[in-house]
């Protein structure tokens, strides 16, 4: 009996240790910034201006977005924002900017208005092309269609703006 326990005691040591060599091996690694940037390699990076080229255009989105993508980049990044050369360049433009009726009533009325805002973004990064990316972004947001546009537009844009602006972190800074 004793050697059936002494054995049974020296099979779950044996998979303790395994285990413990196992887990030892891995090694678990989390960026909390959502950047997977190398700084020893990445410095510094350029933004350009982003500007409106949808059929219809809204002024201030302009600026709230570049706003927000700058801010974004500052918080969770320790690039330097440079003008001129860079490691890292972002450029693009702000290609759609769309109202689209929803949820229509019984009476064939649109109860819901959507508006959605496309951005096209031209990530280019000078130390390896193959994380380049040019790629289209939309976002949207929606809207009971008793409120003015243009009494909720500026939080629209904003909120918009920031999903935008993490998409496109995560496709190109973020390299998910």
């Amino acid at each position: 009996m004793t050697h059936r326990r002494s054995r049974s005691l020296l099979i779950i040591s044996s998979l303790l240790l395994i285990a413990a060599i196992a887990l030892s091996a891995c090694r678990i690694s989390y960026k909390f910034n959502g950047a997977a940037l190398d700084y020893s390699v990445y410095k510094t990076i350029h933004v350009s201006d982003f500007p409106i080229r949808a059929a219809l255009v809204y002024p201030p989105l302009q600026q709230t977005f570049e706003n927000e993508l700058l801010d974004y980049i500052n918080r969770n990044t320790r690039l330097r924002t440079v003008d001129g050369s860079s490691d890292l360049q972002l450029e693009g433009e702000i290609t759609g900017y769309n109202l689209s009726p929803q949820a229509v009533t019984e009476n064939a009325y649109a109860s819901m208005t959507r508006l959605t805002i496309t951005v096209r973004v031209k990530y280019t990064d000078t130390k390896n092309d193959a994380n380049d990316v040019d790629q289209t972004f939309s976002a949207y947001r929606d809207f009971d269609s008793s409120q003015m546009l243009t009494d909720v537009q500026d939080e629209l844009c904003q909120q918009i703006s920031k999903e935008l602006v993490d998409l496109i972190f995560n496709a190109t800074l973020g390299n998910w």
